[in-house]
């Protein structure tokens, strides 16, 4: 009996042997196997850091109006800034071919949606670029969240762009309604500059302009006079120019934009207000509007701008680039394209995709620095933040040659007038 269980307690110990010895095999297996998981790894890490540019191409879509309003300082001449910035780069983007697509959206919502879905589905476009209409913007800003495409708005001054319809795909590249009310009223306010009349686009876009323009003025001392809403496209401006001259204003603040602004500051003219002493501040305005409108009637009015041909050395060699295509030298907003293109071709260099929201961390992280924007940053909310110039439209005896219409008064911080990045309600800001 006791020799039986002698060799039943054996084979127990020598199956419990066994059995370790399998477990330990399996073992040595597994580990086997998970450092051959680790060294395929390490090897395609290298890989990794390829470039990964989707369909072997960067595909840029340049949209705006081609055909009406704002044609002149949007239109073929943002095309040829953005074809610029590309040539700058070699015509590539972290090694792969930059082709470039122009939309003429018809300053219509629906027909930029389309073009943008047909764009997107059937020639694979990785972002477009100016826009140039709040209401387009706002929808292809949605449009290329949804499908991951990058949106660089540059001729749209809607301030909901980075705020509560910000995204992680789009940035809002050169000026928006908070800015160019506040930058202006900060910039002329002074003893001389108090009392404000504000004549108002009676839409969205003024309403907003004159509520930000009244805020800045009540807190920095100054007076509004009076205000009067216009409405859009409005030919006859004589009764709210009287109640303008009645109102004993220092500052005539001309909140409208394209034919509204033109038409306001000819009959401004007419009507003899600046030559009461009356300072002109519009907002909306760039030297191809001086141009129509002309010096004698448009001098003295006080624009901001991102860019002025004549400013200093490195604007008046991409002005001269410019004008061998175009015939003439660029409003600010055409050199804004050719800023955006160029910092986003960057941004895909470095990191070598172009998938967009790869490609907006890089933006992010990278400061913006070309011949009209020094040491600028895209902020999470996807606002540039850059300086602007304040200009001057020259009188027709201080003009010396065509386009030699407007001076440099200074330059306004983009701090000091780009709406805080607390107070938009944008989502991604924690």
């Amino acid at each position: 009996m006791k020799m039986r269980r002698e060799r039943h307690v054996a084979e127990a110990r020598g199956q419990d042997t066994r059995r370790k010895g399998a477990l330990g095999e399996l073992m040595n297996q597994f580990r086997k196997r998970l450092l051959g998981a680790i060294a395929v790894l390490a090897c395609a890490a290298p890989l990794a850091a390829k470039a990964e540019i989707s369909d072997n191409a960067v595909r840029i879509v340049v949209m705006n109006d081609q055909s009406s309003a704002y044609s002149d300082t949007s239109g073929k001449g943002s095309v040829v800034a953005a074809q610029l910035a590309i040539d700058d780069h070699n015509g590539k983007a972290a090694g792969k071919p930059v082709e470039l697509i122009s939309v003429d959206h018809q300053l219509k919502v629906d027909v930029a949606l389309a073009h943008a879905r047909k764009l997107i589905d059937q020639d694979k476009v990785d972002a477009f670029v100016d826009m140039a209409n709040s209401g387009v913007s706002l929808a292809i800003q949605k449009l290329a969240q949804d499908t991951n495409r990058v949106a660089l708005h540059v001729g749209s001054a809607h301030a909901d762009l980075y705020g509560k319809a910000c995204s992680p795909n789009g940035a809002l590249w050169l000026y928006d309604s908070y800015s160019l009310a506040k930058g202006l009223a900060k910039a002329l306010l002074d003893d001389t500059h108090k009392n404000w009349f504000l004549l108002t686009a009676d839409y969205a876009f003024g309403h907003a302009m004159q509520d930000d323009m009244t805020r800045t003025l009540k807190q920095d001392g100054g007076n509004v006079v009076g205000a009067v809403r216009a409405p859009l496209a409005t030919n006859d401006y004589s009764s709210f120019l009287m109640q303008a001259m009645g109102a004993d204003a220092q500052v005539l603040a001309l909140l409208n934009a394209g034919a509204d602004t033109t038409n306001s500051i000819k009959q401004a003219a007419e009507f003899g207000v600046t030559r009461k002493g009356v300072k002109l501040a519009v907002p909306i305005f760039t030297i191809i509007n001086a141009k129509g409108i002309g010096s004698e009637l448009a001098q003295g009015a006080v624009f901001l701008a991102g860019y002025y041909w004549d400013a200093d050395d490195a604007s008046r060699a991409f002005a001269k680039r410019y004008e061998a295509k175009m015939g003439r030298p660029p409003a600010h907003t055409q050199a804004a394209v050719y800023s955006a293109v160029s910092h986003y071709l960057k941004a895909i260099d470095a990191g070598n995709t172009d998938e967009a929201k790869a490609v907006m961390a890089k933006m992010r992280e990278l400061p913006i620095n070309d011949f009209m924007t020094k040491n600028g940053r895209l902020r999470e909310d996807g606002r540039v933040i850059r300086d602007m110039l304040l200009l001057e439209v020259k009188a027709p005896s201080e003009v010396r040659s065509e386009w030699d219409l407007a001076k440099v008064v200074r330059s306004i911080p983009g701090d000091e007038m780009i709406r805080p990045v607390n107070e938009g309600g944008c989502p991604l800001v924690k």
